[in-house]
């Protein structure tokens, strides 16, 4: 039970960065980004090709691997997004969608279809009492953890992350004080390319990296993001938690294979009481 507890919260934070980027994306940009999952993909091969392909060590990997991933998303931004914006929601979610199929090809014409893995060492599990914790779970939940709160305390403590909260609650609001959408939706990207960076790094420490590896979490990246309330970014971080923990208890009853299944259960139940999400708010778009 304890096991599968932890099991869970370590699964649930690494859905939680990005479930953050996809709500942040949403809720300053106004479209469902379905191409976080390509994101992730892409990036979990940029820093690959940094680690093991140019010697780098892991973190520094993932350090030089966010600007590259950040610079793809603006001028996917700026060539695609950008003239689109004034369509509907659905058009850049569409628009996205081709993207993701772009980046996902991308990689397989560059790095082909075979699964492939950082070059770390191996070390061997914690165990603290009756609980294993695997040495990337460990490293996987404190890079998280870490990376929520500098979210965080850019949100609270830095201009841009007052202006994209500014334009999320209120966007009309926000143009009339004189805040500058495009330099906003620049670094909404950035910070959300960082994001998917570190995230992607982490699930393909944890598993190998392939293809297809965004595609395995897409439904569940989109299903925390609307069950803490996608309006909210920073909610979706308990969303991600709360269908973590679901998913490894379910596995106690059933297998593994219902967990998806289990999660929806619960998410579905959960909007009925709560429309809007755990700590979503009601928003209205003209």
């Amino acid at each position: 039970m304890i096991q599968a507890l932890v099991n869970g919260v370590v699964s649930g934070l690494n859905v939680a960065l990005p479930a953050l980027a996809l709500a942040l994306t949403f809720s300053v940009l106004r479209f469902a980004n379905f191409a976080i999952g390509a994101m992730l993909t892409f990036a979990a091969y940029v820093v690959f090709a940094f680690n093991v392909l140019l010697g780098l060590p892991l973190l520094m990997a993932a350090a030089a691997g966010i600007p590259v991933v950040a610079a793809v998303c603006v001028g996917l931004d700026r060539f695609v997004y950008k003239p689109l914006r004034d369509r509907s929601s659905v058009t850049l979610l569409v628009a996205s969608m081709g993207i993701a199929f772009v980046l996902e090809n991308v990689v397989r014409l560059v790095f082909g279809n075979s699964p492939r893995g950082f070059a770390v060492e191996v070390a061997r599990p914690y165990r603290i009492w009756d609980v294993r914790v695997n040495h990337e779970q460990a490293v996987s939940a404190i890079a998280v953890i870490l990376c929520l709160l500098a979210v965080a305390l850019v949100f609270r403590k830095t201009r841009i992350g007052r202006a994209m909260r500014a334009i999320a609650d209120d966007p009309s609001l926000a143009a009339v004080r004189g805040i500058d959408r495009d330099k906003v939706t620049r670094w909404t990207w950035i910070l959300s390319a960082a994001m998917a960076t570190v995230a992607g790094t982490l699930i393909g420490l944890d598993s190998t990296i392939d293809p297809q590896m965004g595609w395995n979490y897409i439904v569940t990246v989109f299903a925390a993001a609307i069950l803490g309330g996608i309006g909210n970014p920073m909610a979706a971080v308990p969303g991600a938690l709360l269908l973590g923990v679901v998913e490894e208890l379910s596995a106690l009853a059933l297998p593994p294979v219902y967990k998806t299944a289990v999660a929806f259960a619960v998410m579905s139940a959960l909007l009925i009481v709560r429309p809007s999400g755990l700590f979503g708010r009601t928003w209205m778009q003209k």
